[in-house]
């Protein structure tokens, strides 16, 4: 299932692009369904910030979903590559779950609109049936098509939480300054 979203914040490209990358945790507190992330390692070489994210969410699963995956699903590594050159950061996903299954990547690109900036989320998010070992054989296209469906639905809601948690820490910013 692709992802595709775009999000309009009223502030310059590279004040957005640092903020999504250094604030991480204050823009949680505007996500309904994450818990928390807690930032595993980052480190700084040739103008790229390597990041590694470990998120936990307290999404309200399906029940048919929760009932064969589980709560595990919702809780994920972030692995995340801040290109400073093209204001861009590819990121992957890995599951705390069914890690063989779940494949999801993409890259996201910040781009100038006059005083403003365009966040551009494009990705995929795919469940591979065939992996799914431990639910039967008869279930599996199914429950990965919920699941696909439900985490993708999620996944634009956290996006777009994260843009509006971005765009009200920095106006908060932006107004304490001289």
């Amino acid at each position: 299932m692709l992802i595709s979203l775009d999000l309009e914040i009223p502030f310059p490209r590279p004040l957005v692009y640092v903020t999504y990358r250094d604030q991480l945790e204050e823009q949680v507190a505007y996500m309904d369904s994450v818990d928390g992330v807690e930032v595993k390692s980052r480190r700084q070489e040739r103008g790229q910030v390597y990041c590694i994210n470990e998120w936990h969410s307290q999404a309200q699963i399906p029940t048919p979903i929760r009932a064969v995956l589980g709560d595990k699903l919702f809780s994920w590594t972030e692995y995340a590559i801040w290109n400073e050159f093209d204001l861009t950061v590819q990121w992957q996903i890995q599951t705390h779950a069914f890690t063989e299954a779940v494949s999801s990547a993409g890259e996201n690109r910040f781009l100038a609109e006059g005083n403003k900036t365009v966040v551009e989320h494009r990705g995929e998010l795919r469940i591979d049936p065939e992996k799914l070992n431990q639910i039967p054989w008869f279930l599996r296209s199914k429950i990965a098509q919920l699941s696909e469906n439900f985490l993708a639905q999620q996944i634009e809601v956290n996006l777009k939480q994260m843009g509006e948690g971005v765009r009200q820490v920095l106006e908060k910013t932006v107004n304490k300054s001289p």
